[in-house]
This record gives structure tokens, sequence and C-alpha cells, in this order.
């Protein structure tokens, strides 16, 4: 039970925010030439953050094995999700120049 609050702690302090200030569009700007949509990168990152409290709430709260299974399903399809727009945003976007 305890590696599920740590878990949870260690993901809401790093992927959370750096999501949000991404999907804003707040990045430095040394790492705006790599991370070119900005944007799609802090939604891809929040949607792999998502993982985290939908796994780790209904086991701390206690839920039925049922309900924490669809839980955890349904963590990895929008893991899985957020996966796929990162990549198809990355493959439309030229890169070094190329068209």
């Amino acid at each position: 039970m305890i590696w599920q609050w740590i878990g949870l702690a260690v993901f809401s302090l790093t992927l959370l925010p750096a999501g949000a200030a991404m999907a804003a569009g707040q990045v430095p700007a040394r790492l705006r030439a790599r991370l070119t949509p900005v944007r799609v990168h802090g939604w891809a990152l929040l949607a792999i953050y998502a993982v985290a409290p939908l796994n780790a709430i209904p086991r701390l709260a206690g839920a039925a094995p049922e309900v924490s299974l669809a839980l955890t399903a349904a963590a990895g399809i929008v893991a899985v999700a957020g996966s796929l727009v990162l990549g198809l945003a990355r493959l439309a976007t030229p890169q070094n120049g190329t068209p």
C-alpha cells in the first residue's frame, strides 16, 4: 500500500506539472526545438500521467477488484492513446528542416 502512495506522489510531483505546463505551451527555449509540437507533447504526458491515479486511487480506496481491474485497463487505453497521438504528431512534424 505504501508503494502506491509513493508512486502516486512521485508521478504527481513530476509528470503533472510538466505535462500541464507543456499543454499550456510553456517550455524552455532550449527544449522548444526538440519538442516541436509542444502542446501535443504536454497532452501525451498528461495521458501517461493518468495511469498513476487511475491505477492507484481505486486500490487505495479499497474498491472491488473488478473496479480496480476496469480502471487499470482504462488507464492502459489512455496511455496507449497518448503515445499514439504523440507518435502521429511527430510523424506529421518536419524534422531538421525537411518537409
